[in-house]
């Protein structure tokens, strides 16, 4: 076709394809990043093979990646390092040690060479923290215990990804001629003159030259996106990755004022460039050896996804957690990322691996990204029909969960309990307290229970969806609950806990839309409250007041 002769056409037609394929995994409820995949083998030489411009698409790639790795350094606050957390630590650090020596002996046995099996097992530890905190964030559940745990992890991911990346890069040539001995002296030396570069710049130049580009809102990107590449290009040269460089440029304005405002702004380039990476990576599967490599892929994938989860709930039941705050924790390991893929592909430019091993990972990729996802979305269905099973990953006496349930506030009388405190449902337990109602509220954010102690309100730390948590509440002697939990399948699993527990009194439903209130009646709620509606109602009441009331009674 003459209107596909020249890279722009090319690319329109690129953009708009992607469009709609994302548009219909969208719907599916899989992350687009799957989508680009697809298009990337639909358009290139296994496919229609119609697209050319593989250059001009490779260059956008590489961008791509390395504002990937500046968003994830620019995230990685040293005030968020400082509060990870033992647990977020010791289960991150574990999940990477077990999957790496598990994965090395398992690729190992299926017959790879030891360079590829350690790429590809060092591969399968890297969880994507875009796609977890997206998933999160969309259910609700980044404030749950469960939910910082799983971010405090993904953290340590990150960290380990770059210095991965730094270790690979010191190996040396094609064979990895380096012994590991030099490959630790090199990291070494060269993490200490980063450390010594990145305090120098952070203390003394960098603050104020980042507050003279953000007299500008436009500048400020072109500087962070000029930063980010410009560093990048130093990490190659210096003998470290792009991805390295990438990482640090970001790490070295994480503790800027400006964080936020470049973050927001690099966010959707950052999208838009990965997409031609995924859509390069698709175009480059050799389809001719994807077919030997389906039963590899297979294996490695119910490792990934069984083998994480379950060494995450085996540490976190050890630490004293409850078998449900490991289990929806452990739902966030079983997938690899898109840095997976970009560090075989890092391998495959040091002359380390082939390409089977970027098309073993991106299959396992696919897989897993895939049925993780639909297990996070459905993750309290799937424990409650796995919950007998898993109780062997918990103590007797899960004492950290205990310690923070049985805090000053834990031994109430109470009539009524609020579920969710949240804006809502905080100033409802406020306000109840205050008509002379003996009221309790329970919320799974430790934050907002330790917020709402400090007001001296009685909280419990708890998740409502855990049928063993709600029994230890004072159901016998309350009258009323109410539950302010915006999402159908949390109320769901409080309604499936409160009549385990054999619950007799009256349950209100606080909803956001009528759909959220039919569902809610169906399943015996005897009320529902409309925030919005009522909210509504009383203002217009109250201004209808004013409007109509003669000037000299409004003075």
């Amino acid at each position: 076709m003459d209107f596909l002769q020249n890279p722009f056409s090319e690319l329109a037609l690129l953009l708009l394809v992607c469009a709609f394929v994302g548009a219909l995994f969208v719907r599916l409820r899989q992350p687009v990043l799957i989508a680009y995949i697809v298009v990337g083998i639909a358009v290139g030489p296994a496919g229609f093979g119609f697209v050319a411009a593989h250059d001009q698409i490779d260059l956008l790639a590489q961008i791509g990646v390395t504002v990937l790795l500046f968003v994830v350094g620019l995230k990685l606050d040293l005030k968020h390092i400082r509060h990870i957390g033992a647990v977020a630590l010791a289960t991150g650090l574990g999940q990477l040690a077990f999957t790496v020596a598990f994965g090395f002996a398992l690729i190992l046995l299926l017959g790879r060479a030891p360079m590829e099996a350690l790429y590809v097992a060092v591969a399968l530890t890297f969880s994507s923290t875009i796609i977890i905190v997206k998933l999160l964030s969309d259910k609700r559940e980044l404030d749950s215990l469960h939910g910082r745990i799983a971010v405090g992890f993904l953290i340590v991911q990150d960290v380990a990804v770059v210095i991965a990346m730094m270790a690979m890069s010191s190996l040396g040539g094609p064979d990895g001629t380096a012994t590991w001995g030099e490959v630790l002296l090199s990291l070494a030396w060269r993490l200490g003159a980063v450390t010594a570069v990145m305090y120098v710049l952070m203390r003394w130049p960098l603050p104020k030259l980042v507050a003279a580009m953000a007299r500008s809102q436009e500048l400020l990107l072109v500087f962070a996106v000029a930063w980010g590449v410009a560093f990048a290009a130093l990490g190659e040269w210096a003998g470290f990755s792009k991805e390295a460089g990438a990482f640090l440029a970001g790490f070295s304005l994480a503790s800027t004022p400006y964080r936020e405002a470049v973050n927001a702004r690099l966010t959707g380039l950052r999208d838009f460039l990965l997409l031609f990476f995924f859509i390069d990576l698709g175009a480059k599967l050799d389809f001719s050896t994807l077919g030997a490599e389906l039963a590899p892929a297979v294996v490695l994938s119910l490792f990934v996804l069984i083998g994480n989860p379950l060494i995450v709930m085996a540490i976190m039941g050890y630490m004293g957690y409850r078998k449900r705050t490991g289990f929806m924790a452990g739902l966030t390991v079983a997938q690899i990322s898109e840095f997976s893929i970009v560090f075989v592909a890092m391998g495959i430019s040091l002359g380390h691996v082939g390409v089977q091993a970027l098309g073993l990972t991106t299959l396992v990729g696919l897989v897993t990204i895939t049925v993780s996802t639909y297990m996070i979305l459905y993750s309290q269905p799937l424990y409650t029909r796995l919950a007998p099973w898993l109780t062997v990953f918990e103590r007797k006496h899960p004492f950290r969960e205990l310690a923070v349930e049985r805090q000053p506030g834990g031994n109430e009388q109470a009539e009524a309990i609020v579920f969710g405190l949240g804006r809502y449902g905080s100033r409802l337990l406020a306000q109840l307290r205050a008509a002379g109602v003996e009221a309790i509220g329970v919320d799974f954010d430790p934050e907002a229970v330790r917020t709402l102690r400090r007001q001296r309100l009685p909280v419990r730390f708890g998740d409502g969806e855990d049928p063993d948590f709600v029994e230890t509440l004072p159901l016998a002697q309350v009258r009323w609950v109410i539950t302010t939990f915006p999402q159908w399948e949390s109320n769901r699993a409080l309604l499936h806990a409160l009549h385990t527990a054999k619950f007799r009194g009256t349950i209100v439903g606080a909803v956001r839309d009528a759909a959220h209130g039919r569902a809610l009646k169906t399943a015996g709620v005897d009320y529902i409250l409309n925030p919005f509606d009522d909210a509504a109602d009383h203002a217009a009441q109250y201004l209808a007041t004013h409007i109509h009331a003669p000037k000299e009674d409004l003075s």
